[in-house]
């Protein structure tokens, strides 16, 4: 079964789907080590890990093809990837998804903000016009060779234009061709069950602590009519918090004696990376 095809099932049964974001493969394999289903290839993410720099438009496609290709990889479990704005035009998202899809991904998340794009719960966002984001999505749905890969439609309209304009938006790129509809950043939970009862196909929540949308538990979004929800930054913020701690205290004490207990050990860590699989590899082709 395709990786795409195994994502459109997840999406179609009655439990929510949980795709915690991931900045990097690592953070991909413990995602799946820990039971998750999908995991959420954040774009927000890529460009502090690859880049050590804001999500404001700055990875290109090639660097963000590359990245996607190591996720599909070395993971079991479906990727859904940030495509961003599909970066430039209709033709331009043409050659994204097949290059996306060449890649392994299991879906493609595209949206409509205008070049260069910002992270979906910063201010300053702006949008295309309807009329092109439209025809994004018809190309991408075009373009796919492979008819199982998921493509996940995108609109910042609410912040900017309003949250009946971005169901507006929504509609349209349904009807366009989407598998997903993405209304990024509803302020209340009255405006998150008007979306989640306007469209037929599968709706997703984007939960970013310290954003816009009210920060809800997968359950509560369940209820809510959500089919698959994100957790993008949780993982960097964590990340980022536990090495400056680390490295907060190595410099003021100069060992990281007292915090060996917060970090994984070398025998645990080995085990995660798969070092007992390269062996076996090792014994069978090299040593042998």
């Amino acid at each position: 079964m395709s990786k795409g095809k195994l994502l459109r099932q997840l999406l179609a049964a009655r439990e929510i789907l949980v795709a915690p974001g991931a900045h990097d493969v690592l953070t991909g394999k413990i995602i799946e080590k820990a039971g998750f289903q999908a995991v959420y290839m954040t774009g927000y993410g890529q460009a502090a890990s690859h880049l050590g720099m804001p999500d404001v438009g700055l990875l290109t496609m090639t660097e963000m093809v590359e990245r996607a290709a190591n996720f599909a990889s070395a993971l079991d479990i479906p990727v859904i990837a940030d495509g961003d704005t599909g970066f430039g035009n209709a033709v331009n998202v043409m050659r994204t998804v097949r290059l996306y899809e060449k890649a392994g991904v299991a879906a493609i998340q595209l949206e409509d903000q205008v070049a260069p794009k910002k992270c979906g719960h910063m201010t300053g966002r702006q949008v295309v016009s309807i009329e092109e984001m439209v025809g994004k999505i018809k190309a991408a749905a075009e373009a796919r060779q492979n008819p199982d890969l998921v493509i996940i439609a995108r609109t910042d309209a609410r912040t900017v234009l309003g949250i009946e304009e971005a169901i507006r938006r929504g509609r349209a790129y349904e009807e366009a061709g989407a598998d997903v509809v993405f209304i990024e950043s509803p302020e209340t939970v009255d405006e998150m069950k008007e979306i989640t009862s306007t469209f037929k196909v599968p709706v997703l929540a984007n939960m970013v602590e310290g954003g816009r949308t009210p920060l809800l538990p997968a359950q509560e979004l369940e209820y809510l009519g959500y089919h698959i929800v994100i957790f993008p930054t949780s993982s960097t913020y964590i990340t980022a918090q536990a090495v400056k701690n680390l490295m907060e205290e190595l410099r003021k004490t100069g060992t990281t004696q007292n915090i060996l207990r917060q970090m994984i050990s070398f025998t645990e860590f080995n085990k995660l990376i798969g070092l007992a699989e390269i062996r076996e590899l090792e014994n069978k082709f090299v040593l042998g």
